[in-house]
């Protein structure tokens, strides 16, 4: 993922990058330089984001109960 330095020093950092990492408008991040010189972009507050799992948890919303379940199931 490649991005370009504006005149003021400013990146975008890419969606692909952002979502891995959890961050939002406001977030802080750190840079830290590795010893082989790469520079590794991180969260300042260190919390881990949600797995994407975890992101999708309670968006069924209200449904059906587990006997209306297997009731369609079994075409009763």
């Amino acid at each position: 993922m490649a991005t370009t330095v504006t005149a003021k020093g400013q990146i975008t950092i890419p969606k692909a990058a952002r979502d891995l990492l959890g961050l939002a408008p406001g977030s802080k991040v750190d840079f830290h330089w590795a010893p082989d010189g790469s520079v590794v972009l991180i969260r300042a507050d260190k919390k881990k984001p949600a797995s994407r799992f975890q992101r999708l948890r309670g968006h069924a919303g209200k449904g059906l109960d587990t006997d209306a379940i297997i009731a369609m199931t079994r075409g009763g």
